[in-house]
């Protein structure tokens, strides 16, 4: 028998939450400055997962921030909870917010992407390190 992990978070009123099973394909923290500005913040932390591991309720907006890219975000907070990324070989991914996960501390981010966007005062992870997007 298999034992999925369920872990569940939300925009910062609650009117959208999330549920996500199992551990996601990767993790990362993203400095471009399409992420920095949609989250205003010097980095995105998030993690990314096939879309039946993720469950969503609640009405959320959207906006196209690049060619098959989607942002959803709480019309009443304004929160941003997650992306569905429709890749140009037909995948489907979907990317959450780490900081919109209830639990903290689980997950550490595998790489780093865009990092000619770092802030300089930030010291880079002890992980891989991409230039811009990330390498498969």
């Amino acid at each position: 028998m298999t034992v999925t992990k369920t872990r569940s978070g939300g925009c910062a009123c609650g009117a959208i939450r999330f549920e996500t099973r199992d551990r996601p394909k990767r993790g990362g923290l993203c400095h471009c400055m399409t992420c920095r500005k949609a989250h205003a913040s010097a980095f995105n932390p998030f993690l990314v997962f096939d879309p039946g591991d993720v469950t969503v309720t609640g009405a959320a907006s959207a906006w196209e921030s690049s060619p098959g890219y989607v942002r959803y975000f709480c019309p009443a907070c304004g929160s941003r909870v997650f992306a569905k990324n429709s890749g140009q070989d037909g995948r489907v991914e979907y990317e959450v917010s780490l900081g919109s996960y209830d639990e903290v501390g689980w997950f550490e981010p595998q790489y780093e992407s865009w990092t000619l966007r770092r802030e300089p005062w930030l010291a880079p992870l002890e992980t891989p390190q991409f230039v811009r997007d990330r390498v498969s």
